[in-house]
């Protein structure tokens, strides 16, 4: 029989470590690796580094290129970039790069405002369809195939059309139409998030923490928002990255048809659609917003690439 050496104690040793700061380690480790992933994409630093300036740039630059906005000079119309512009100018003679910083903060407000609305109807819809399943999940989700097959840009096209006269007269023309153009494009986008979010619902209420939490007395409420949902959230996260650069570009076309803010808001779509008579003799018109479109959303787009790879834990 082995004996108890002298010197050891019978306490348990305190290198011992608690299964809760197992698990708290195991956190950061995850945390730090996924972290570690997306800084080693290039295609992520890039899109980091573009989005940064693009956002700076609209943020403040209004304030340093302090230039009207709608001033009229015909005398310099259609001027090339030159030191005083240098965008050059439109059909107007207007500061093409006034007008483009200006029209940033719009086109990004739009897209991370309707990330927003989709994100919160998706979840919603999607937490509680896979959460509760029966005849709520067959509701919600034939509701779901419904709005999936419904032509977006077609139906974009009519609602605006049709309600943005009213919403102009109750909130005014720049915002009555923020307002309308950001709750039309964000309500028919959330349909692949519901999709995304009933699915990881329907994986993670089997699990043992769920069924052990529901034991304990834990209300539909608590499991929803404290159990299942943050076990659930890295495919949203990716979906809301990619949902901002869909709503620029809904935006862009909606605007590009005459359809989105009033002629003196400049809109990246709106200065696309002013300058198309002038492509032979003025590329420039189109040039900058265009690239200025490109640029910020083929950065969002590596930004939700890399995230994906990184909260992906098949690839872990």
């Amino acid at each position: 029989m082995l004996k108890r050496s002298p010197n050891q104690s019978s306490e348990p040793s305190k290198f011992l470590v608690s299964p809760a700061s197992t698990n708290l380690s195991k956190q950061e480790t995850l945390t730090q690796e996924a972290w570690r992933k997306f800084r080693r994409n290039r295609q992520a630093m890039f899109g980091i580094v573009v989005l940064l300036i693009i956002v700076l740039s609209v943020l403040f630059g209004p304030f340093i290129y302090n230039i009207p906005l709608n001033k009229i000079d015909f005398a310099q119309s259609t001027l090339g970039p030159s030191w005083v512009h240098p965008f050059g100018t439109n059909d107007l003679g207007q500061d093409i790069l006034a007008r483009v910083l200006y029209g940033g903060r719009i086109s990004i407000a739009v897209g991370i405002f309707s990330m927003l609305v989709a994100m919160t109807l998706g979840t919603l819809i999607g937490a509680l369809a896979g959460f509760y399943g029966s005849w709520l999940d067959i509701v919600l989700m034939r509701l779901t195939d419904l709005c999936l097959a419904l032509p977006r840009l077609p139906l974009l096209l009519l609602v605006i059309f049709l309600f943005r006269d009213a919403i102009k007269a109750i909130a005014g023309p720049e915002i009555g139409i923020f307002v309308l153009i950001v709750l039309v494009i964000g309500g028919l986008n959330w349909m692949s998030v519901a999709r995304l979010v009933r699915a990881g619902f329907l994986t993670v209420r089997e699990l043992e923490f769920v069924t052990a939490a529901r034991a304990l007395g834990a209300s539909p409420a608590r499991l929803i928002w404290v159990h299942i949902l943050p076990n659930v959230i890295s495919p949203v996260l990716v979906a809301a990255t990619l949902s901002v650069s869909t709503a620029i570009v809904t935006e862009s076309t909606l605007s590009f048809f005459g359809l989105g803010f009033p002629p003196d808001v400049p809109t990246w779509g709106r200065m696309l659609n002013e300058g198309q008579n002038f492509l032979e003799y003025a590329p420039h018109i189109v040039i900058f917003p265009g690239t200025a479109i490109f640029l910020t959303v083929l950065s969002i787009n590596y930004i939700g690439d890399a995230l994906r790879d990184a909260l992906d834990p098949r690839l872990s």
